[in-house]
């Protein structure tokens, strides 16, 4: 029998790789039997959607920020 932690992280990997065989038959057989297990299997496509939009969105840090763009305390 699976645990939590190994079935999710077959989850995760079958959205990258193919299962083996017996992977998805004890993936499916741990899913029967777990709630938490099948509801994150329901999410996880929408967690992979959310991860690939954050990843792909621009960067809105300042990088150009330098010594003349800090405020001196002391002239003010």
């Amino acid at each position: 029998m699976l645990s939590c932690h190994k079935a999710t992280r077959l989850m995760s990997e079958s959205q990258e790789r193919p299962l083996s065989q017996f992977e998805r038959i004890s993936l499916a057989l741990h899913t029967v039997m777990c709630n938490g297990c099948r509801q994150f299997e329901r999410q996880l496509p929408i967690l992979r959607s959310l991860a690939h939009t954050f990843a792909r969105r621009p960067d809105t840090t300042p990088t150009d920020v330098g010594p003349q763009d800090t405020v001196d305390k002391d002239s003010g």
